[in-house]
């Protein structure tokens, strides 16, 4: 709420200093440990920084009624709705304002209205191009409300699975569909359970606090939307057909016809039923109990989840062995997160005793570096203490080593931030573009190039720059960068970040047969960031990635002979 009102104040042109506070304070908020009713409770508002008498005043009556007066009154002369029009990649505030003034634009359909009909061209700073870019924004962010990023479809689901399996009468459970596959944007969330009160279970489903409609209620499929418009399904089946359901209701599309096929010449077929023999006159159960061995019958290894889509097809269905991908455990450490040096919320020592808890024998602290501003950069007059207090963590640890790296600032023609003396004192370099993304795909291909031949680089960061529902992925030569990356010994990254999950695994896949190597890391900002590993590793999976496809699964001293140019 307070962010919401620091951004409409911003379009109605109040002073810099009072939109900063509301920012500021929505910021510390975020960050508290413990639920803010208990510190209004308890009253120690007015403790958390960036509070005031003013702000704590708000808090208490959004806390008390659910509504902030102050913000009701300031939707009626700035329309609530410029909080999508802001939303758009390309358009801030002060876009917002211009529109909303010249034109009286107040939401996205009245934007691309405009747009389409060309009466934002000779608006200040709106360009042919412009309006291009914001017709394109504008597509994006509505495909991002449609689907879910896999972090958030995996958060809601889990939610219902911890729900239903409290529930006794439920006796086997599992997602299925797109989510199941790993999909980095999922539409809907199907869930499949086994039961012998299937009604019983349909009723408590559809009562769950999560739920705010009801589309359909049946004794063995019932479908909801949650409170935040999120469609979920459930779907009871008799335990002995549970591993032919779950194969069927996983999908993808493609798979399940490829596997229809392949029954056909076996003179068999498969349903959500099972696998059946049909070469006499009478159907012949074969297989239904497990997904194993419905694949068994059907001639085929077991092939797992992410595998079955169209990535690598053809190398799925050849007869060759299904590769052992990648898994959670093989991960050693990881080598971008961020700490308070920059825009993180956590210490170097929280991080890395997070990263300790998780088993790992290594973290690599790669705070942004100055150019980046608005991650508040590590100062190159900072990066000695920053470097003294990783050294006296490290002294005071025998199986677990920080690693002191930094997340360099690419700038427009290639150049990265600090000079190539400062590169070379730290462990690890991550080089990462966060501007620029519109440039042609020559000089963006170019730019990039430059960075792998950089003998101080080891990981390209968010290779493609896309940011699910907000922005896609930059124009470039993807194959040049991937065989320039090899051939410089530079490992492309894959972002585990749920926002990003960049790379996604259909580049994964292509850059692998170009030859390059791969790192998994989090980008964490904060410890509870370090959990987004798992996302990073469903990509790798989807991708065809085993272990030793992946920097970050070798011990210490293997990793650190593997970076060395």
């Amino acid at each position: 709420m307070l962010e919401r009102m620091g951004t409409l104040l911003e379009i109605k042109g109040e002073l810099v200093f009072k939109i900063r506070a509301y920012f500021k304070a929505a910021e510390n908020i975020r960050n508290l440990t413990e639920d803010i009713e208990t510190v209004k409770k308890e009253n120690r508002l007015a403790s958390i920084p960036g509070i005031g008498k003013t702000l704590e005043e708000k808090i208490i009556q959004y806390l008390d009624t659910g509504k902030i007066s102050s913000y009701q009154k300031l939707i009626t002369e700035i329309p609530e709705t410029l909080l999508d029009v802001v939303q758009i990649p390309s358009i801030g505030p002060k876009k917002a304002k211009l529109f909303f003034e010249e034109l009286k634009i107040k939401d996205i359909n009245g934007l691309r209205r405009a747009a389409r009909d060309g009466k934002l061209e000779g608006l200040p700073g709106i360009k042919g191009k412009s309006i291009a870019n914001i017709l394109k924004g504008i597509q994006i962010v509505r495909e991002g409300r449609e689907r879910m990023n896999l972090g958030t479809a995996t958060k809601v689901a889990d939610d219902f699975l911890a729900a239903l399996k409290a529930v006794p009468e439920v006796k086997k459970i599992s997602v299925a569909g797109s989510l199941r596959r790993g999909q980095e944007t999922i539409g809907d969330i199907d869930i499949l359970i086994t039961s012998p009160s299937p009604r019983k279970v349909m009723g408590i489903f559809t009562g769950l606090p999560q739920v705010k409609s009801v589309n359909v209620h049946g004794d063995t499929k019932s479908s909801i939307l949650t409170q935040e418009n999120v469609q979920v399904d459930l779907r009871v089946v008799d335990e002995e057909q549970f591993g032919a359901a779950l194969l069927y209701f996983t999908g993808s599309k493609d798979f399940g016809v490829k596997l229809r096929q392949i029954a056909m010449r076996k003179k068999m077929k498969v349903n959500e039923y099972g696998v059946f023999s049909v070469a006499g006159k009478k159907e012949k159960i074969l297989a239904r109990k497990t997904e194993q061995e419905c694949f068994r019958v059907l001639g085929l290894p077991y092939i797992p989840p992410e595998l079955r889509e169209d990535i690598g097809e053809s190398e799925l269905f050849s007869g060759k062995a299904v590769p052992r991908l990648i898994e959670q455990k093989d991960i050693q450490g990881e080598l971008h997160v961020h700490s308070t040096w920059s825009d993180g919320k956590n210490s170097i020592a929280e991080m890395a005793e997070a990263a300790q808890k998780r088993g790992y024998m290594y973290l690599g602290v790669s705070d942004h570096s100055p150019r980046l501003r608005v991650a508040g950069g590590v100062a190159v007059a900072d990066l000695k203490r920053k470097k003294e207090e990783i050294d006296r963590l490290n002294a005071k640890m025998s199986d677990f080593r920080i690693l002191f790296g930094t997340e360099v600032e690419v700038d427009m023609d290639g150049n990265l931030d600090y000079n190539n003396t400062i590169l070379s004192g730290f462990d690890v370099v991550v080089a990462a573009v966060h501007s620029g993304f519109e440039q042609s795909k020559d000089k963006m291909t170019r730019r990039l190039l430059k960075v792998c031949q950089n003998k101080h680089v080891h990981i390209l960061a968010h290779p493609t720059g896309r940011h699910i529902g907000k922005r896609e992925a930059y124009d470039m030569d993807f194959r040049q960068v991937c065989r320039a990356a090899g051939d410089h010994n530079v490992y492309l990254e894959i972002n585990a970040f749920p926002v990003r999950l960049d790379l996604n695994s259909a580049n994964v896949f292509f850059a692998r047969q170009q030859g390059a190597k791969f790192a998994v890391n989090t980008d964490a900002h904060r410890v509870d960031h370090l959990e987004f590993m798992k996302f990073g590793i469903t990509v790798a999976r989807r991708g065809w990635l085993g272990k030793t496809d992946v920097l970050n699964t070798l011990g210490l001293p293997q990793l650190l002979k593997a970076i060395k140019k």
